[in-house]
Parts: structure tokens; sequence; C-alpha cells
């Protein structure tokens, strides 16, 4: 009887099957770790798109914001641009209301100058008039009456009658005696006059005509000569402030604003005194001395308020960002 086939197979079946098992016990483990990267891996994919649309986000946004601050960078420069022609403007019309003042100023010192030298004339023609009246009446005065008789003592002698002799007085050696007549004694020399002063009209409208001609120093001179010669004449202030603005025009403030005191203390009736009061603060405002112009301007505006002068102060005050009160 023969031994049945598969009892010798036995063995390489169990072979197979311990082999089989030993493939199968190391393949559970790595299952399982492909499994654990593949999840990480799907992790990491989702955080890569998370992190992609965050950029997304925020490059979408950045351009928002670099919009928006272009945007608000344009603003700002059209308004610095309206700003700046605003100013530019502004100053213009500062610039082109003090020229107007300058010209307003100017045109009326030249009225006020050619009033004074009208004045002046009048004041010539006055006195000129006086003169004559005071001759006239002088002349009427002395004249006779018509058809009155003369005085027997004022009676021409006859023709024949000879002069009467005349006796030459005695002459006496030392003092004359009480009853000599004063008539008698030798009268004193007269101490020689010195060269008479032109008049002051004359002398001031040729120092006007120099300082008009920018002839400066020979302006000075004559100018000089009125205030010495006619001290207490109107034209004498006047003469003073032109002194002050040729020394203010040459940059010398501080003769100037001497000139400018005597103007306004001693002449205060003079029509230069707003002016000279104006001129007076901007010298000092060119000195450095702020404060002190600052006062002088005051009191211009608060002495002349409605003065062309006060108009020009303002202004100027405005510009140095000082409060003016407004003029009621």
């Amino acid at each position: 009887m023969k031994t049945p086939n598969f009892l010798p197979r036995r063995p390489v079946t169990m072979a197979c099957a311990v082999l089989a098992a030993s493939l199968l016990l190391p393949a559970a483990p790595a299952f399982a770790v492909s499994k654990e990267i593949v999840q990480l891996q799907t992790q990491v994919q989702q955080l890569q798109d998370a992190v992609a649309r965050l950029q997304q986000s925020n490059d979408e946004r950045m351009g928002v914001m670099k919009d928006l601050i272009q945007q608000s960078a344009d603003s700002v420069n059209r308004m610095s641009s309206n700003i700046d022609t605003l100013q530019k403007q502004l100053q213009s019309r500062q610039e082109a209301q003090g020229g107007k003042l300058d010209q307003v100023s100017g045109q009326m010192q030249s009225l006020n100058d050619s009033l004074d030298e009208m004045k002046a004339r009048l004041g010539r023609l006055e006195k000129l008039t006086q003169d004559i009246q005071s001759q006239q009446q002088s002349i009427n005065a002395n004249t006779p009456p018509t058809g009155a008789a003369a005085p027997m003592d004022n009676a021409a002698p006859p023709a024949n009658t000879p002069p009467p002799a005349t006796t030459p007085a005695p002459t006496r050696k030392g003092k004359p005696s009480a009853g000599t007549p004063m008539s008698e004694a030798a009268p004193a020399p007269e101490p020689p006059a010195g060269p008479a002063a032109p008049p002051v009209d004359d002398l001031y409208k040729t120092a006007l005509g120099d300082y008009m001609g920018a002839k400066y120093q020979l302006a000075t001179s004559e100018f000089s000569d009125v205030v010495k010669f006619y001290p207490d004449h109107p034209l004498a202030g006047n003469a003073s402030f032109y002194q002050g603005e040729i020394a203010n025009r040459a940059g010398h403030y501080q003769d100037a604003i001497k000139e400018y005191d005597r103007v306004i203390e001693q002449y205060a009736d003079s029509n230069k005194v707003p002016v000279a009061h104006l001129h007076k603060g901007q010298a000092l405002i060119a000195l450095k001395q702020n404060d002190a112009g600052v006062r002088e301007l005051r009191a211009l505006i608060q002495r002349f308020p409605n003065s062309p002068e006060a108009m020009q102060a303002r202004s100027k005050l405005s510009g140095m960002g000082i409060t003016v009160v407004p003029r009621h």
C-alpha cells in the first residue's frame, strides 16, 4: 500500500506558512507609518494652502492699503499745493496792497508838500499885502487935506531975501555940559550886519527840489538851514522829517529816529507827524528793536486811526503775526 502524496509535502507547506507569516508581520507597521506620513503630508498641504490663502489675502489688503496711502498722499500734495498757491496769492495781495499804500502815502506827502508850499506863499503874499496897506495908511496920514492953507512956518522966504547965516557951534573940549543936546554928539558906529537868510519858502522849495532830484547831501544842508534860521516855522518840521528820510534811506536808522522824534515832539501840529510815527516804527524794527517798533506803530494807530499811515501800520503788524484791535 502506497503512502499519500500530501504527507511528504507538509513540511513545505509549513515553511511557506512560516514565510508568509514572517512577511506579513512587518507589513502592518509599515502600513501604519505610511498612513501617518500621508496624514502629515495632508496636514502640511492644508497648512500650505492656508498660508497661501493668507498671503494672498494680505497681498490684496496691502494693495488696498497702498492705494489708500497713495490717494492720501495725492490729497496731501494737492492740499499743500493749494496752500502754497493761497499763500503766494495772499503774499502778492499784501505786497500789492502795501505798494498801493506806499504809493498813496507818497502821493499824500507830495500833496502835503504842495499844500505847505502854497501856505508859505499865501503867508508871504499876506505879509506883502499888509506891508502895502501900512505904507498906504502912512502916506494917507502924511498927506495934507486938499485946499488947506500951509502953515506960516513952512512958507517959502521971499526971493530977494538972503538965507540966514548959520553960526557954527563952538567946539568944546572934554565932556559935553548938561545943557548940551544929545543930538550934537557923534553917533556910535553900528556893527556890520551879517548876510540875511533867504526867505523860508524859497529855501524850503530849493531843498525840496534837491531832495526830489536825489541830491541828498545838498538837500540835507538846505533843510538844516531851514531849521537853523526858521526853527519856529511850520516848514521846519517838514525839513526835519526829510532829514530823517534821507538818513533812513542811507541806513542810518538812529539818526533818522532822532529827526522823527523832533517832528513828533516839537512840531505836533505838522502833517508829517503820522508818517514820522510810521517810519520811526519801521526804523526800530529794522534795528531789531521789535517791541519798541510795535509800540510806536500801536501809538500811530491809536492817535491817527483813520490815516493811510495807520493802515500801513496794521498791515505791518499783521504780517508780523501781531493781533491788531479792529477799527471802530
